[in-house]
């Protein structure tokens, strides 16, 4: 049995436990988080694309997803007017045959082909497998094509060395809907897979509307459809024309691109000979 005087000390006790001790004094400051980089390139969605919204970022890889060689897809470049109004490509149909492509920009300088192409800047894939290398310069009126050669020196197999006499506006600044433009690139002394080449490539450009693309991974809410045809006429052998599809999103660039079989008449043709796609997948 308890004693009084334990009974005294233990109600003492509870008392005392009971009552709010003060918080310790804080030693260290509230943790501050890093504000956040800001963006290189925010899209302001105004129905345009200023050369300021297509900065050139070299090193930046880009996966796509790209359709196998020799594979078609059947395609949809004239889109559907959704219920208010506005353009819609789906192109969000994943394919389980697609392949995954890397590709980046990089400077001119040190390529072989670099003195080729004095007032070129930059070099972009031409193709997915990066055989074929496209040299750019870019300036506020324009991205100018100055022509295309092999990304690697093959005396083996032969080399591409295809030089523009003058360089071609692939994109005209301000882009918008209803802009259009064309231009001609002329090959002379050329180099094609190791054979002499000349000959002239003429351009038709159109940004034919805006609106939303869908993509497997991706949504845009105001991309350019910019439809270009490609007449290739060799100075020896026969004319061949190629059409293209290109969407192009503010700060992002080219998201994704349908190009034709040989020799389509159709502007909104349905089956692609080669169809890709910006994807968040990675290697």
């Amino acid at each position: 049995m308890c004693s009084d005087r334990a009974l005294l000390l233990l109600f003492a006790c509870a008392a005392a436990c009971s009552s709010e001790a003060p918080p310790p004094e804080a030693l260290h400051a509230d943790y501050q988080a890093a504000p956040p980089a800001p963006l290189a390139c925010v899209p302001n969605l105004d129905g345009r694309i200023d050369a300021s919204e297509l900065p050139i970022a070299l090193g930046v890889p880009e996966s796509f997803v790209v359709s196998p060689q020799g594979t078609t897809r059947s395609v949809d470049v004239a889109g559907a007017e959704s219920d208010g109004g506005q353009r819609v490509w789906d192109w969000s149909v994943d394919y389980g045959d697609d392949e995954l492509a890397t590709l980046s920009a990089s400077a001119l300088a040190g390529k072989w082909y670099a003195s080729s192409f004095p007032q070129g800047q930059f070099v972009l894939p031409f193709d997915p497998a990066d055989e074929n290398e496209a040299v750019y310069s870019a300036d506020s009126t324009a991205v100018w094509l100055w022509g295309i050669a092999s990304s690697q020196p093959n005396p083996t197999s032969g080399e591409t060395l295809l030089p523009y006499t003058n360089p071609v506006p692939v994109y005209e600044f301000p882009l918008q809907k209803g802009s259009d433009w064309s231009a001609t690139g002329e090959v002379q002394n050329g180099t094609l897979q190791g054979l002499p080449y000349a000959g002239i490539d003429s351009y038709q450009f159109a940004v034919e509307d805006q609106g939303i693309l869908e993509l497997p991974d991706l949504t845009f809410t105001q991309a350019m459809a910019l439809h270009i045809t490609l007449t290739t006429t060799p100075a020896v052998g026969a004319p061949l024309t190629t059409r293209e599809v290109s969407f192009v999103f503010e700060c992002f660039g080219e998201v994704a691109r349908a190009t034709s079989l040989p020799n389509e008449t159709n502007d909104d043709f349905t089956t692609a000979a080669e169809l890709r796609r910006l994807s968040l997948e990675r290697r």
